[in-house]
């Protein structure tokens, strides 16, 4: 692997800036050109495809770079904190069951999506998905719905229990990072087209424009000029909390993993317990719904959300990173099966919703609560409405808890479809 043009974080910072400010000069000007452009390219999508001409290009590279791993541990756990300060949490109950039934039907996705991408594949391509023993491809595809029903903690799990060749494993990850972040294109795409799409769901967004109004008119009733005490407020909420987050969370994760035999086997279903990931991810989310209900919620009017908003986008852009193009084109048959795989995956999201008449921010939010995890959810759930940002980082924890079980009965069938 040839070294990228740049490898100074500082400099790589700097033009993930450049984009995001690039991005929102020419989303916000008046000329037409780009009014007509961002009518059919979201601002979000192009924060997050910048980045990733910039890897296929050889001018950035992901691989040399901890941009993502700083925007997902320091800058994530702050915006979940501080775009929880005013969280609703009656309001969001209202939003009812339709929300879990498409988390429920995006996991169910996964786990039939990898089985019958195999046996598709195998009718024109056997050697794609052959492999013996521990080479066998659907041991490495176990890894993927790990990831793709939980996260990092979850994939380590399948490949733990499956041994899958770690020679072979960059292949999985290969198909884990580049089918996953196409999909997260997509979607992001359709939320500037959310109206339409809804429309043809025939889908009720009444429960979420409700919830919409109603942190607006307290964003408006708290709102203020901002001043430097509340830009230091805001600042000691959202990064005490990010280092209350490492600290328990890291304490946690030893003290679990320590004492329960169940939770340090990873082949337990209960192994993302020992995830320190997880732990950040949930305490943050915890502190921000405790301080929604003392006066800190007031601090919404000095712009908590907005912030947490600026934090989102920098993040968006290191997952940005991960894609690269040209990537696309060296592993042809491996990502086929994940294109069909994650095109089951999104049939079955559609079929349901247009079935319950679910809005699109359902499906979106029900899918990378799956595919993508704590990293992603917040963030397509950020772009319909910061006040929906919550709803996505409670059901990505609930991908949490559910990927284990998931993959291993999707690699089961795997398993299964490989023989037939």
């Amino acid at each position: 692997m040839n070294d990228p043009l740049i490898i100074n974080d500082t400099i790589v910072f700097g033009l993930l800036a450049a984009c995001l400010g690039f991005v929102f000069l020419t989303s916000n000007s008046n000329n037409s050109f780009w009014k007509r452009f961002y009518t059919f390219i979201p601002g979000v999508l192009m924060c997050y495809l910048l980045p990733s001409f910039l890897v296929s290009l050889d001018i950035i590279s992901d691989s040399r770079s901890n941009l993502y791993f700083m925007a997902s541990r320091y800058l994530l756990p702050a915006a979940l904190v501080l775009m929880t300060l005013s969280i609703d949490l009656k309001a969001i109950a209202s939003l009812g069951k339709k929300a879990l039934i498409m988390f429920f039907t995006g996991t169910l996705g996964i786990v039939i999506g990898g089985p019958i991408a195999i046996l598709l594949v195998s009718l024109f391509s056997p050697e794609t998905v052959g492999g013996n023993d521990f080479d066998a491809i659907w041991r490495g595809l176990a890894t993927i719905a790990g990831s793709w029903i939980g996260g990092g903690a979850n994939q380590a799990a399948m490949l733990e229990i499956f041994n899958y060749n770690p020679e072979k494993y960059g292949g999985m990850v290969l198909i884990d990072i580049v089918v996953a972040n196409i999909w997260m294109a997509i979607l992001l795409l359709g939320v500037g087209k959310t109206k339409k799409i809804d429309r043809w769901l025939q889908a009720d967004t009444s429960a979420l424009e409700s919830l919409k109004i109603k942190v607006a008119k307290f964003q408006e009733k708290v709102n203020r000029i901002p001043s430097t005490k509340d830009y230091m407020v805001l600042l000691f909420i959202g990064f005490s909390s990010v280092g209350l987050a490492h600290l328990a969370g890291n304490y946690l994760s030893e003290f679990l993993t320590e004492q329960f035999s169940f939770v340090a086997d990873k082949r337990s279903f209960a192994s993302f317990l020992g995830s320190s990931f997880f732990w950040m991810v949930v305490i943050a989310t915890t502190v921000g719904i405790i301080l929604s209900f003392t006066k800190a919620k007031n601090y919404e009017g000095a712009g908590a959300s907005k912030i947490g908003g600026v934090f989102i986008y920098i993040l968006v852009a290191t997952i940005g990173m991960k894609m690269d193009l040209n990537q696309i084109l060296d592993n042809p048959g491996l990502i086929l099966i994940g294109l069909i795989w994650i095109s089951i995956h999104a049939l079955l999201l559609i079929l349901v919703a247009k079935l319950i008449k679910a809005p699109f921010f359902f499906l979106a939010v029900g899918s990378q609560a799956n595919v993508g995890g704590a990293a992603s959810a917040p963030v397509v759930a950020a772009e319909f409405s910061p006040s929906l940002t919550s709803v996505g980082v409670l059901l990505a924890v609930g991908g949490y808890v559910v990927g284990t079980a998931g993959a291993l009965f999707c690699a089961y069938l795997m398993e299964i479809a490989s023989n037939f």
